[in-house]
């Protein structure tokens, strides 16, 4: 079995390895400047301030209508070379997927 030692650490063991790994990462001083640069900017930056339920509903209707459109090889792999013979294919596979709810 290989020994999964680092030379700068010496002997240590695994588990004072990722202590030592966990330590590095909390004392990193960019967290506290993110941190401190987000409550600077407010609504501006960062994070979203909610999480707008609407908005997520919209979404993901869309994304899986588009997941449900790439299923079509046509679509997925874009075999068409003019844009409306490719825009027929997209309003044909719109229409097949509408009458099957």
């Amino acid at each position: 079995m290989r020994d999964l030692r680092d030379p700068n650490l010496g002997s240590a063991s695994m588990d004072d390895l990722i202590d030592t790994v966990l330590r590095q990462l909390r004392s990193d001083p960019r967290a506290d400047d993110q941190i401190a640069n987000r409550k600077r900017r407010g609504q501006q930056g960062g994070r979203p301030p909610a999480f707008d339920r609407d908005a997520y509903k919209l979404r993901n209707t869309v994304e899986r209508c588009i997941n449900c459109l790439k299923q079509w090889r046509g679509l997925a792999t874009r075999y068409e070379k003019t844009a409306t013979v490719y825009r027929a294919g997209l309003l044909i596979a719109g229409i097949f997927l509408w009458s099957a709810r």
